[in-house]
């Protein structure tokens, strides 16, 4: 095998090239590499300066993570950095692409950086619950001031190359070839003897600060924001405070000491998991690996309410032109209005210009009728929740769509197999299950049905990625993943309110254990006339939730619900109202009411979600226990440094799981609570689901 980083002469310049597909990660080889040939043109008399650049779709975008928690090889690459920063002659990065994490921080190691214009530039080890490791949180803070940095360690989220050159991180944007114009600015930099601008001896950054500590505190807490309490963001505003009065040299080896602290933590495993996760969840097991999407030039949705807008604004975000169809010109009229206000506020709130607003409002065309997407490469129906409605409409687009058109439902629980089968090709039909707001939440649950053909499942996947959506292959069952779960946590919520918990006490240990809202907070959100009407359809009653929906009590659109919600306010108030409705229910269920602990509401909301997801696995409606993590950390807003549901679970114990699943069960006689066969085998054999995962990886 070649060598991944080569070292050629443009003249007096040295070119060093970085080349280890597909992202340049610094494997051990490269950082070895990137070691001895900096070392070696500096040694070279004929070299006046040197420049470092990669081959292939990116700069050096990060670590190799894979080496995370094995025996370290050296050179580390703090001590390869630190021999690029010793350096007595100009160097200059040559940034494409992504410089991420350790790509960066070898970035910052060099004392210029260039970058083409469509490069971004970050951080992101906060993601994976850690700080960056190779003096990312000493360079950077010194380069362009703690107030600039502190934000984008905090984040993990890239800057782009304009935002880059305005912040000081780059010195200059290439227009053209890349390397040539890294080259002319070494030439320049020697040519005009400009000094060799080493980061980690800069200080001029930190004046302002270190005149007024106080200050920094003020800053810190709003970089943080909502994720105080964490470990990893705590720790990165320890390490850069260092900057500020520890001498660089011993600020590096707290930040490496730092970073190896949370390489062992819960949050930084549960969190590598979900970045792993994340990436396995598209791989269809048995799909043949030459499978190719078919081509998507334009799209079309059926139904311009919330969901249906919300759609159309992903493909038209993406760039992909889309129809949005109604079945009357108000109703249309309705739909194209609610996008374009959601534009013009985002628009407001500075997250796009003027300019992007019109473009995209330029892709979504509207139209009454059907016959509207006929010449539609993808075709997604988000209209009314009923299987009549969904076949019909399945039926007309059947002889109305071309030839391999996809024909996909946005269906949430109802089976794709009986919409497909209304069709005379099943092969093209598909779920894509978006999650509300459409344009907003990541997740997008795809739902292969029995005929699903493989190439329409590589297309829905590969449509999802485009338009900024965590894609995830499921199987057809009602609720598919996530809600057939959130059933499961709905009717554990219900009964601890009958057996002595209030609806505050639940969503307080829920928030707590880390989800952004409790079940009754959400069920207030989503409206709890919606459940009321379907249980009256079915003949069903809670006797909670109906009778406040009897009351007129539908929640936030009301102002009252589960709680109180005052004019233009979203935060919830409990209130003795509904205190007394629960008190009432609970009498005559002739249930006697006991005071419930924390951890009791968390293992009864929690733990029969797992259960359920076991059963998912066992039925192959799930291909992995990572997809449902995935599904639940994009979808439903489990905490990310939880890791999901199945990782949590591993975490605990799963003979714990297992143990306080049967009590339960046996304390209320409901079978669904008992322990679902893989849970029970994984428990009793000492296994956890990533060991399955495993097992089901090799055995593919």
């Amino acid at each position: 095998m070649s060598e991944p980083v080569t070292l050629r002469r443009e003249g007096a310049i040295a070119v060093i090239t970085v080349n280890n597909p597909p992202v340049n990660a610094l494997k051990q080889a490269v950082r070895a590499g990137l070691q001895k040939l900096f070392k070696e043109a500096d040694a070279d008399a004929n070299v006046q300066a040197i420049v470092l650049t990669c081959a292939g779709r990116t700069f050096i975008a990060g670590a190799d993570i894979t080496e995370f928690g094995k025996p370290p090889m050296a050179p580390s690459l703090i001590e390869a950095i630190t021999d690029i920063d010793n350096v007595s002659k100009p160097t200059v990065a040559a940034i494409h692409g992504t410089a991420l994490g350790g790509g960066l921080e070898v970035a910052l190691g060099c004392n210029y950086r260039v970058a083409s214009k469509d490069a971004k530039l970050g951080l992101p080890e906060i993601k994976l619950g850690l700080i960056p490791g190779a003096g990312g949180t000493q360079r950077l803070p010194r380069l362009i001031g703690i107030e600039k940095a502190l934000p984008v360690i905090l984040s993990g989220n890239p800057v782009s190359a304009s935002q880059a050159l305005k912040d000081g991180l780059v010195d200059e944007i290439v227009e053209g070839d890349l390397t040539a114009g890294a080259i002319a600015f070494a030439k320049k930099a020697v040519a005009e003897k400009k000094p060799l601008k080493r980061a980690s001896k800069m200080d001029e950054k930190l004046a302002a600060i270190r005149a007024n500590p106080d200050s920094y505190n003020e800053i810190a807490a709003k970089a943080v924001g909502r994720n105080k309490g964490l470990k990893a963001p705590m720790a990165a505003v320890e390490a850069v405070k260092w900057t500020l009065d520890v001498p660089f040299e011993e600020a590096i080896k707290r930040e490496r000491n730092k970073f190896i602290e949370l390489l062992v933590t819960d949050e930084s495993k549960s969190q590598r998991h979900a970045f792993f996760a994340e990436r396995e969840a598209t791989k269809v097991l048995d799909m043949p690996a030459d499978t190719k999407a078919r081509e998507v030039k334009r799209a079309a949705v059926i139904g311009g309410g919330t969901m249906g807008g919300g759609i159309a604004m992903c493909f038209a975000n993406a760039g992909i032109p889309v129809t949005l169809i109604e079945t009357t010109d108000e109703f249309l009229k309705n739909g194209l209005a609610k996008i374009k206000t959601n534009y013009e506020n985002t628009a407001k709130r500075g997250g796009m210009s003027e300019a992007d607003v019109e473009k995209r409002l330029s892709l979504i065309e509207g139209a009454v009728g059907l016959e509207a997407a006929k010449d539609a490469d993808m075709v997604i129906e988000a209209v009314f929740e009923e299987m009549g409605l969904k076949k019909e409409i399945f039926g007309k687009l059947d002889a109305i769509t071309k030839k391999g058109a996809i024909l996909a439902t946005n269906t949430s629980t109802l089976d794709v197999n009986e919409i497909a089968n209304s069709t005379s090709r099943p092969q093209d039909v598909i779920g894509m299950h978006f999650f509300s707001p459409a344009n907003i939440m990541k997740l997008l649950e795809i739902v292969r049905g029995e005929k699903s053909a493989f190439d329409a499942l590589q297309t829905a996947i590969t449509v999802g990625r485009k338009i900024a959506k965590v894609p995830v292959v499921v199987g057809v069952c009602y609720g598919f993943v996530g809600n057939r779960m959130l059933h499961r946590r709905g009717v554990q919520a219900d009964r601890l309110v009958l057996e002595g918990a209030l609806p505050q006490e639940v969503d307080g240990a829920t928030t707590e254990f880390g989800f952004p809202m409790g079940p009754f907070a959400m069920g207030d959100l989503a409206g709890i006339d919606v459940g009321w009407r379907i249980r009256r359809a079915r003949g069903e009653r809670n006797e909670v939730a109906d009778t406040l929906a009897e009351a007129g009590r539908f929640g936030q659109k009301t102002g009252k619900g589960y709680y109180i919600y005052e004019k233009g306010s979203r935060t919830p108030i409990p209130d003795p109202e509904v205190e007394k409705i629960i008190l009432d229910a609970s009498a005559k269920k002739g249930i006697a009411r006991r005071p419930i602990s924390k951890q009791e509401i968390i293992e009864r909301t929690v733990y029969p979600m797992i259960n359920e997801g076991a059963r998912i696995l066992e039925e192959g409606i799930a291909s992995r226990p990572g997809d449902i993590d995935v599904i639940w950390l994009y979808g439903y807003g489990w905490p990310v440094w939880r890791g999901g549901p199945m990782h949590y679970a591993d975490t605990v114990g799963l003979k714990h799981v297992r143990d306080r699943l049967a009590h339960y069960a046996k304390g209320s006689g409901d079978k669904t609570l008992e322990p679902a066969k893989l849970l029970e085998r994984l428990a009793n054999e000492g296994k956890t689901f990533a060991s399955l995962a495993n097992e089901m990886k090799k055995a593919s």
